[in-house]
């Protein structure tokens, strides 16, 4: 189970990038550096809104050479379940926040001969962290960004401005620019490690294309915060400690269930499979992983699950509650 150092900061500045797009400016209370960090990193953001908490991740998006300051970007979200638009609507310079130290899911591989990075929209933030590590490092990269019209092109014109534009090439689907991933992909070089970040359907198709293509999963990399599908068939869950047993239903979670009954306590962070803080061991049945966290090897040991967003492949599952 992860065990997060928290950290107080305060909120230096706060930026509109697009109508739907705030970038974040966070500095420690005392002035003194933040936690290291790598690019592709993220931090958690807890928010409190009277007693409702909130407990976001988000991608760094500054400089891993600058640790004076953290830079978030937070995407306005129609079906906010309340942080994003917390952050958008409550937060103010000045106001304190609690974040995570940094934690990495999506490094940059020291192994690639050559970097393609694949961002969607919002997914376009970690990348900007990797931008200054990969050209310090002499990397060989290229970005391609894709979004659907000019508001969801948040930092096209930082990125252009940027001593890197001619390795990026912009997609926007509204003028009818679409990023053909097929011939993207047919033209890999052998050695390249492709990173995407976007919405489900963008890293779904980046698969399916990289599959086709006969790309290693090892060369694959993939950050997506808010898991799109938590649902699934109805199975039994049993506390093994307690021995209490509860169906967990279609659309619900195990964690949710576990909650709502007051069955034992767990923590969690982040609720989208990413913090690792509700990692629960499996005593008996199958884990269908939905989560970010693990890597496939530690998915297929089916030791231990994400409570927060995984579900059974069985019928029942005994967990170690």
């Amino acid at each position: 189970m992860s065990d997060y150092q928290m950290i107080e900061v305060v909120v230096r500045n706060i930026e509109i990038i697009t109508p739907l797009v705030k970038r974040f400016t966070f500095a420690r209370k005392d002035n003194q550096p933040l936690p290291p960090f790598r690019g592709g990193s993220h931090i958690i953001v807890q928010m409190q809104n009277g007693e409702q908490r909130y407990s976001n991740a988000y991608s760094l998006m500054s400089s891993p050479f600058d640790t004076s300051v953290y830079q978030i970007a937070v995407r306005l979200e129609e079906d906010s379940k309340g942080g994003s638009r917390f952050m958008h609507h409550h937060v103010q310079p000045g106001d304190t926040l609690t974040i995570s130290a940094p934690n990495n899911l999506f490094a940059i591989s020291p192994q690639a001969a050559k970097h393609l990075l694949i961002a969607g929209g919002i997914g376009i933030t970690p990348f900007l962290s990797y931008l200054p590590e990969l050209e310090r490092a002499q990397g060989n990269w290229a970005l391609h960004y894709c979004f659907h019209h000019q508001e969801n092109n948040a930092f096209q014109d930082e990125l252009i401005a940027g001593p890197w534009r001619d390795r990026i090439n912009f997609y926007v689907s509204e003028q009818g620019t679409r990023l053909d991933l097929a011939r993207l992909l047919a033209d890999v070089e052998p050695g390249t490690h492709i990173y995407t970040c976007g919405p489900a359907a963008l890293n779904d198709a980046v698969k399916t294309a990289a599959g086709r293509m006969g790309i290693a999963d090892e060369q694959l990399h993939f950050e997506q915060f808010a898991i799109e599908n938590k649902g699934g068939a109805e199975f039994t869950l049993v506390l093994s400690r307690s021995g209490r047993e509860f169906i967990v239903p279609e659309d619900k979670t195990i964690l949710q269930i576990i909650e709502n009954n007051k069955a034992a306590k767990v923590e969690c962070l982040c609720r989208e499979g990413v913090c690792g803080t509700c990692e629960t061991t499996i005593l008996e049945g199958e884990a269908d992983h939905r989560d970010q966290y693990f890597s496939i090897e530690e998915q297929n040991s089916q030791k231990s699950m994400l409570i927060c967003c995984s579900r059974a492949k069985s019928k029942r599952l005994v967990l170690d509650l």
